[in-house]
């Protein structure tokens, strides 16, 4: 078992799902909410990293984040090396990648609250940020519990985006995704076996609670 790429797959999801929680709330609900031209069009940027496959999309975002890019260039400007085949730039591949898991879920929970509520809030004269804060991020958890799940389920299971930005290097890059083709590679199948199970699992639990503190929220809305 390779338990530093488990543990570097663990922090990467955990980086992405902290990076968009708030990105998900504000997107999500601007979404839903707003009517302007070229709508259907950033929906359609949002989810193209659905339809594009891992390795064309890893390739842009490797030509994105190189060294000459501008993005790349003020990194190493800036920490004195690149951004790319590091943990930093695995974040950032990571957070683009999972956009639409994050985004499009919150977006269908906000849109599942009726405008009369929020309309109701501002009469009771709550301020647009209390009314998000105490009536629309409870009436949308189920959606953003959905969306942060996702996120962390596909971070951990990611490969094609993963090997083509970080690479392979170990205790930085190497994910358990990565671990276990390294494994399969080199014929261990029992090792390759044993990870693939504790992804299994790990997926299961995170579903199965989602499941469980959706159901206790919709009891207590109810």
């Amino acid at each position: 078992m390779d338990w530093e790429a488990l543990f570097l797959s663990l922090r990467l999801a955990g980086w992405t799902v902290a990076i968009l929680l708030p990105v998900s709330v504000l997107m999500g609900r601007w979404l839903a909410w707003r009517r302007f031209r070229g709508k259907r069009l950033v929906e359609a940027l949002v989810m193209l990293p659905l339809v594009l496959p891992p390795t064309v999309f890893g390739f842009y975002l490797l030509v994105a984040l190189g060294r000459n890019s501008p993005i790349g260039q003020v990194w190493q400007d800036t920490f004195g090396h690149q951004l790319v085949f590091t943990f930093e730039g695995l974040v950032l591949a990571s957070v683009v990648f999972n956009l639409p898991f994050a985004i499009q879920p919150a977006q269908r929970g906000f849109e599942a609250i009726a405008s009369e509520v929020r309309e109701a809030a501002a009469c009771c004269g709550m301020s647009p940020l209390r009314s998000l804060w105490k009536v629309e991020l409870p009436l949308a958890w189920p959606g953003l519990m959905t969306a942060m799940v996702l996120t962390f389920a596909h971070t951990l299971g990611e490969f094609g985006i993963v090997l083509m930005v970080g690479g392979s290097i170990p205790g930085e890059t190497r994910t358990i995704a990565i671990s276990i083709y390294d494994k399969v590679q080199g014929f261990d199948d029992r090792s390759a076996g044993i990870m693939s199970a504790v992804l299994v699992a790990i997926s299961l639990f995170s579903i199965a609670i989602t499941f469980a503190l959706s159901a206790r929220v919709g009891r207590r809305l109810g």
